[in-house]
């Protein structure tokens, strides 16, 4: 599993074919969410835990990288994009072949979702709409960016290594 995390100001998800906004947040994170073909649900907790425990704030004293999400009470946009795991042909075209197909992956990206808001608050966590087309806006605040990928923090064994509560983003 591989997100995409950028820290923002404002970010909204409005569908493509009819122009209505799917979901919209304020300060908070908007993260851009791909499935691996071979990812499972133990991925799905790896990356929920970075996600939400990633410290991007600074503190009330100034303390740089001190809060998370969480901390601050701020919203989360999550959008799946299965073109996070495209690979590029001899001739530049992009191939998703380690791309989750469709059917397997929007269940397992609408558990992720269900996962975070278990984790957190469903009322923090937003979502746009699987398999639409959608424009995404965002206001970058920092700019912050970074990436959480499951498969960077395999065991031995290709099992997902065990985090502390206190581990940051990788």
């Amino acid at each position: 599993m591989r997100i995409v995390v950028q820290r923002v100001r404002s970010a909204s998800v409005t569908l493509t074919d009819n122009q209505s906004i799917a979901s919209a947040i304020g300060p908070g994170l908007l993260a851009l969410v791909g499935l691996h073909q071979e990812d499972t649900l133990q991925d799905l907790e790896y990356c929920c835990k970075k996600l939400l425990g990633c410290k991007l704030w600074e503190n009330e004293s100034g303390g740089q990288w001190r809060h998370s999400v969480k901390q601050k009470s701020y919203d989360c946009l999550c959008v799946s994009q299965f073109t996070l795991y495209a690979t590029l042909s001899k001739k530049h075209q992009p191939d998703y072949k380690l791309a989750m197909k469709a059917a397997q992956a929007e269940q397992l990206y609408q558990d992720f979702i269900d996962l975070l808001k278990r984790e957190y608050s469903s009322e923090k966590i937003h979502n746009g709409v699987f398999g639409a087309m959608m424009d995404v806006s965002l206001v970058n605040d920092g700019p912050v960016t970074i990436v959480i990928d499951s498969r960077d923090a395999a065991r031995l064994n290709g099992k997902i290594e065990s985090q502390s509560e206190d581990d940051d983003c990788l």
